[in-house]
């Protein structure tokens, strides 16, 4: 079947804006030398005859597959589509880095651009997860050029990620580092390795000391992961040049941002948002029920980057054919998914949305409620790290894992603590950020801190809506002459609808193993860890330690939330 047609094909199944007429015209594997002497390999989609502006997309994923037929799709609507592999993926020279090279690298490609007779002096970029960052990193010194910017399921800096709470996110990063190692063994091997469950790679998230992981998982030392195991602290010099955060308000060109309520970096992307508009930006924000890779994600980043790019790309018409324009001048700035019962999608002026930040306290007898907390013994449950408590969905980085479970099979363990309302008489409606405050009395000096809420449907099944986690060491958080230590957990955002009939449910426990790795209570380095040390810990939930779970609330029906 003609390529052509099958970008003409795939454009109509998903619902796109019909392309412009024309051969699309394409040339691999073209050298692109930048100022070290390394060639990156690069492909480039070019719609025959057209002065047309330029949509730059750098991956370390290869230039195949989905990116192929992402190419077609940019050049059959009239740009020209330049995809490259970053250094060391794809068949580029030297070796990948990551983050360390996507600035320098990204210049010299636009340098390059401009010495094409094709370049039309108009750039936009597209990008989903690192090839986002890969984004970012170019786009505040990329000047009146960049004209638009599609970041989907990314952000500007990635260290808040990887050490979420100031843990470490495991699951994640040596998830990430077998993927990129997978697309250096043969094909066969892989689907072999897949059809087998990844042995290799459970094995390696169980594996202690973490140092070894990368072994287990692949056969070989990854560079990046061990350096990431070293350089944790916040403070760290080695992350300083590795994220772009500090740039973000410099952008001026237009931005799109398209991320899902259980996406790896959707906290960071946010902070993005914020930054641009402080700035004075007005950036546009999608955020669907999606998971990192979820399906959905996919059709939807392409329908909004593809019509971003129609509404700040194309230039005025040309000899060569019209300019393809799409009026969103009445679309509003942030389009966001309700989940839950009766949600749906919302447009609204701005994120996050005006809300009453209202206090759902714990209390004793595993009670949830929005009524203040009254004299009791605190809870108590043993955190054994040899035994971790797992994390089940949530933010992960494979979509076949993430989002939405049935969560009883974890809140039946004996280290898990749990919280519930009575069945809500209207229902109640949260969307914004997301926070608990929980007291801890340990005993032990180096302990995890983890929160999930959850909705409990009429038939009892738990579901979890969003969850945050926090490392508690002595220099982070004093404890009270009792002992206490007031541990605030950031949750992530949600936009969700509890339905009336439903129960919201609060866990607490000591961790949620491998997506964080688990806290072995006994202060050892983080890549070096191998003494485990269980401990008991008590949750209090007095007038004097009023641990509580503070929700946005938007909607209940009334003004105040039931109680």
């Amino acid at each position: 079947m003609p390529h052509r047609l099958v970008a003409h094909l795939a454009g109509a199944a998903l619902r796109l804006p019909a392309t412009s007429p024309g051969p699309v015209r394409v040339t691999r594997d073209i050298p692109v030398r930048v100022r070290d002497g390394v060639v990156l390999r690069t492909d480039h989609y070019a719609p025959a005859g057209r002065d047309a502006p330029t949509v730059l997309i750098r991956t370390p994923y290869g230039r195949g597959g989905p990116l192929r037929l992402l190419g077609r799709l940019l050049a059959a609507r009239g740009w020209h589509a330049v995809i490259q592999s970053c250094r060391g993926t794809g068949g580029s020279g030297g070796t990948f880095a990551p983050l360390v090279h996507e600035r320098d690298d990204g210049l010299d490609t636009l340098d390059w651009l401009r010495r094409q007779p094709w370049w039309s002096g108009a750039l936009g970029m597209f990008g989903v997860s690192y090839q986002g960052f890969a984004q970012w990193a170019l786009a505040a010194d990329a000047g009146e050029e960049l004209h638009a910017m599609v970041a989907v399921v990314t952000a500007s800096a990635t260290r808040d990620s990887t050490y979420a709470g100031e843990s470490f996110a495991l699951d994640t990063v040596l998830t990430w580092a077998e993927l990129l190692h997978a697309q250096t063994v043969p094909w066969l091997a892989r689907q072999w390795e897949l059809k087998r469950g990844q042995p290799r790679l459970v094995a390696a998230l169980e594996h202690l000391p973490l140092a070894g992981a990368d072994r287990v998982a692949t056969g070989v030392t990854i560079p990046f992961f061990q350096e990431w195991l070293r350089h944790h602290t916040p403070d760290a010099v080695y992350w300083r040049t590795r994220v772009f955060d500090d740039r973000v308000a410099r952008v001026r060109a237009p931005v799109v941002m398209v991320t899902g309520w259980h996406d790896i970096f959707l906290p960071a992307q946010l902070d993005d948002h914020a930054t641009l508009r402080a700035a004075g930006a007005r950036p546009r924000l999608v955020i669907g029920p999606w998971t990192h890779g979820s399906p959905g994600l996919f059709v939807a980043a392409l329908r909004e980057g593809l019509a971003w790019l129609d509404e700040h790309l194309t230039g005025p018409a040309t000899a060569s054919g019209p300019a393809v324009r799409v009026d969103r001048s009445a679309s509003a700035p942030v389009r966001l998914y309700v989940s839950g019962a009766g949600g749906g999608w919302r447009d609204l002026p701005d994120w996050p949305p005006p809300a009453v930040d209202t206090a759902w306290h714990l209390h004793p007898g595993g009670v949830l409620a929005a009524r203040p907390p009254v004299a009791s013994a605190p809870d108590e449950f043993r955190y054994d790290p040899s035994d971790p408590t797992p994390s089940l969905g949530g933010p992960l980085l494979v979509a076949q894992r993430a989002g939405p479970v049935d969560n009883r099979r974890v809140e039946a363990r004996p280290d898990v603590l749990t919280y519930t309302s009575t069945p809500l008489t209207r229902p109640v409606e949260v969307i914004g950020p997301v926070r608990a405050e929980i007291h801890v009395r340990s005993e032990l000096l180096y302990l995890d801190v983890f929160v999930r809420l959850c909705d409990v449907d009429r038939g009892g099944r738990s579901w979890n809506v969003c969850d945050g986690l926090v490392r508690v060491t002595p220099d982070r958080f004093a404890a009270d002459p009792s002992g206490v230590c007031r541990v605030p957990v950031p949750l992530w955002p949600t936009a969700y609808r509890f339905g009336a009939g439903h129960r919201l449910r609060v866990q607490v426990t000591g961790g949620a193993h491998p997506r964080w790795a688990r806290n072995p209570g006994s202060g050892e380095p983080l890549g070096a860890a191998v003494t485990l040390r269980a401990g008991w810990r008590q949750v209090l939930h007095d007038p004097a330690y009023p641990s509580a779970l503070f929700l946005p609330i938007v909607h209940s029906g009334s003004a105040q939330p039931p109680i």
